[in-house]
């Protein structure tokens, strides 16, 4: 027990005094979530809205499938990015195994379901009445979307949270196709699965107390935008 305390006041040093590798892995993990969120969300946002305002054949199905896909196992994802992109993959010469850029590959697949579903959620909370308004006003499909889209933007946004969370939070794609090489691919997730097997205790406790603070920040920006949107 006194060692456990030891290492988590050692922990609260690195993270206070700015311990090189651990404020190094920690904005490598920031940049990969945000970037992945950011083009995720790009993709993945009108798809949800073209997908609310679409009707055909099918449809009910592929939103069950959607949110079926909320909670993939990351290392399901991992295994396919890591088929895709290897030397005998599909996509193997263009080099990116064990690259940032494969991690951020891994990461949109993984939270495109979620943000994808999420927004579908945010416009049906808004109903038809805005729709049908703006339609009678003479809008066209797009202008009416994005009225739509405005209407539910506190929800919309909270898609965007819940995929960054999801992105800073996973550990199996970062681990297979990202490899966890030191100053390069290294994430929070795999640094600490790497740390508790290395013996490095205390600084597993402070990258686990940043991805923490993280996720928490995460939660408590998701909630007051959704208080926002009951204003």
């Amino acid at each position: 027990m006194s060692y456990l305390i030891e290492a988590t006041g050692i922990a609260f040093r690195m993270i206070f005094t700015g311990d090189p590798a651990v404020y190094e892995i920690t904005l490598r993990t920031l940049y990969i979530a945000s970037i992945s969120t950011v083009i995720a969300s790009l993709l993945f946002v009108p798809l949800g809205t073209l997908i609310h305002f679409s009707r055909f054949r099918g449809r009910r199905a592929l939103v069950g499938l959607i949110q079926t896909m909320y909670s993939v196992p990351t290392v399901f994802v991992g295994m396919l990015v890591f088929l895709m992109v290897s030397r005998s993959g599909p996509a193997g010469s263009m080099g990116l195994l064990f690259t940032p850029a494969a991690i951020i590959t891994g990461e949109i697949i993984l939270i495109s379901p979620i943000i994808t579903g999420l927004t579908l959620s945010a416009l049906q909370s808004t109903g038809r009445g805005l729709a049908d308004t703006a339609k009678a006003l003479g809008a066209g499909p797009v202008r009416i979307a994005s009225k739509v889209l405005y209407e539910a933007r506190y929800a919309a946004l909270t898609s965007v949270l819940m995929g960054f969370g999801r992105a800073v939070s996973e550990v199996g794609v970062a681990m297979m196709v990202g490899g966890n090489i030191s100053g390069y691919t290294r994430t929070l997730t795999t640094a600490i699965s790497l740390g508790i097997g290395k013996g490095e205790t205390a600084r597993s406790i402070a990258l686990g107390i940043i991805l923490l603070s993280l996720a928490m920040l995460v939660s408590v920006a998701v909630n007051l935008l959704q208080h926002g949107g009951r204003e």
